[in-house]
């Protein structure tokens, strides 16, 4: 029924235009921006799980395909195209829009700048971070990749907090860098491979060993640091910091998926013995990240920082999902792409309420909070359990995959690895435990927001998030139903099977 509707160009260019009205709405009635921002999400969102019903996971790898001419001299063309893993991250930033909207509905106040800029930025944020996810062109999926820093850069620039100026200008250059390692892949993939930017020619592109290798490494180091993956994080924990909680969730929460997205996409199908050949480094990375960022959040007194830490080691299980190579693993990694989304996304959305209350976001200003607003308190406390994998919320069935795929090939990574959760118990209880809980710090009683308890807003924002990391986390599959053929569709593109079980002589 829905084969030929083109989801993928109308679900692109609708929060575009709701940028547009958005932004030459009256700066007096911000307000009505307001609304209007919400409402044009919200009609994303149904799009979204109209799309969601009519994909069948049981059929093409690659469905919803929309193809227009665009450049004719490169080949390049706005081709769009969704498998199981690009669907879910749709679905993701669908969910949170509207979510961070709401969030946000007095970020902008406080800034002395134009409210309705803000909630267009967001629009534009989100039409950019819908494309880079549907584009099955490889010059049109790069075209975003770089247009994607543009509102997020201003997202910080103006609307954040202090430091704000030099967090989005190192953002910026990061991500520019990384820009030009792909850029420079890009059109030594286009020289080489046949003169084209689709990506199902390119795949079936002959490149000798060394030019895969290189080019790999091109579209690596971009993904690296986009994700981000050690050492290429240092610009993440200053990014999320200074932005606005909002902003910061879908910072943390879908930005940085398009790196492991990336190279779930781009580097494995298209370099696939380069990508054997790179996965033991790779991994080593990851695992690096997981043990260095839990104990970097560990000593942390900022609540934004420490929850963008905690992201840095949530990617290294990704990493180390994506790189085991087996069926398990990339399942685990890509649903983790989805429930890391989730967890972090509501943390940060719950910590910018704390920091909005009392106007500080150092956990030692706070103390005993719990006693003001506990309803407030009790979410911060799901949202630390949820990141930290407790069982019986998504993350944990996730990180169990990722862990149990690994094993099967790499006992020692997925031992390390598990070390990384003790840690995330360390951080994640520690911040509870000085924020909200203890004695109360006699300077909040004299603040008088933070005797206001989750407002009816506030509980519109947290309770969908809540309810998925809860389903998720109890019945994963409709979910991992529509990722598996896509991993496995990948896992064989690099000619990956899964380890047999070994028999034990009592089987036999």
């Amino acid at each position: 029924m829905f084969a030929d509707f083109p989801f993928l160009s109308i679900l692109t260019g609708v929060p575009l235009v709701g940028a547009l009205i958005v932004a030459f709405l009256p700066r007096a009635k911000p307000e009505l921006a307001k609304r209007v921002a919400f409402v044009w999400s919200l009609a994303v969102l149904a799009l979204a799980v109209v799309m969601w019903i009519a994909y069948d996971a049981g059929g093409d790898r690659f469905q919803f395909r929309e193809s227009y001419t665009w450049i004719p001299a490169w080949d390049a063309k706005f081709t769009f195209a969704v498998d199981g893993i690009a669907l879910v991250m749709l679905l993701l930033i669908a969910v949170l829009v509207p979510l961070v909207i709401l969030a946000s509905w007095h970020d902008a106040d406080a800034s002395r700048r134009s409210v309705p800029v803000y909630f267009a930025l967001l629009l534009v944020l989100e039409s950019t971070m819908i494309g880079v996810f549907a584009a099955a062109d490889v010059f049109l999926f790069y075209v975003f990749f770089e247009v994607m820093l543009v509102p997020m850069y201003f997202l910080i620039g103006s609307y954040g907090g202090q430091r704000r100026q030099y967090a989005a200008v190192k953002f910026f250059l990061y991500s520019l860098v990384g820009g030009l390692f792909m850029l420079a892949a890009v059109i030594g993939l286009w020289a080489l491979g046949g003169h084209t930017f689709d990506w199902q020619q390119l795949l079936s592109a002959d490149f000798s060993t060394g030019t895969e290798r290189w080019l790999f490494l091109g579209f690596f180091v971009a993904f690296a640091i986009k994700a981000p993956f050690f050492p290429f994080h240092t610009w993440l924990p200053d990014a999320g910091g200074a932005a606005p909680a909002g902003s910061a969730a879908l910072l943390v929460g879908v930005l940085d998926k398009v790196g492991t997205f990336g190279i779930l996409r781009y580097c494995l199908p298209l370099f696939p013995e380069a990508s054997t050949w790179f996965a033991p480094y790779a991994m080593a990375l990851a695992v690096i990240g997981i043990i260095y960022a839990a104990l970097l959040a560990v000593g942390q007194n900022d609540l934004k920082r420490l929850v963008s830490y905690t992201s840095i080691a949530h990617f290294g299980f990704i990493g180390v999902g994506i790189f085991a190579f087996t069926t398990q693993a990339g399942t685990g990694a890509v649903l983790y792409m989805l429930n890391h989304g989730l967890a972090t996304g509501l943390l940060f959305l719950v910590v910018g309420m704390f920091v909005a209350r009392r106007g500080s976001s150092l956990i030692s200003d706070f103390g005993g909070a719990g006693k003001l607003v506990p309803l407030l308190a009790g979410v911060l406390f799901f949202a630390g359990l949820a990141s930290l994998a407790l069982p019986g919320t998504a993350p944990f069935v996730s990180e169990f995959l990722v862990l149990i795929g690994t094993f099967t090939v790499n006992k020692t990574v997925a031992v390390i690895a598990t070390a990384g959760i003790i840690l995330a118990a360390a951080y994640v209880l520690w911040m509870v435990q000085r924020t909200t809980q203890g004695t109360l710090n006699p300077a909040l009683a004299t603040v008088d927001a933070m005797r206001r308890d989750l407002t009816v807003r506030e509980k519109v924002v947290v309770a969908p998030l809540i309810a998925l990391l809860l389903v998720l986390g109890f019945y994963p599959k409709p979910v991992t139903d529509v990722i598996n053929p896509a991993v496995q569709a990948t896992m064989q593109d690099i000619q990956k099977t899964d380890p047999a079980p070994a028999i034990t002589e009592a089987a036999k």
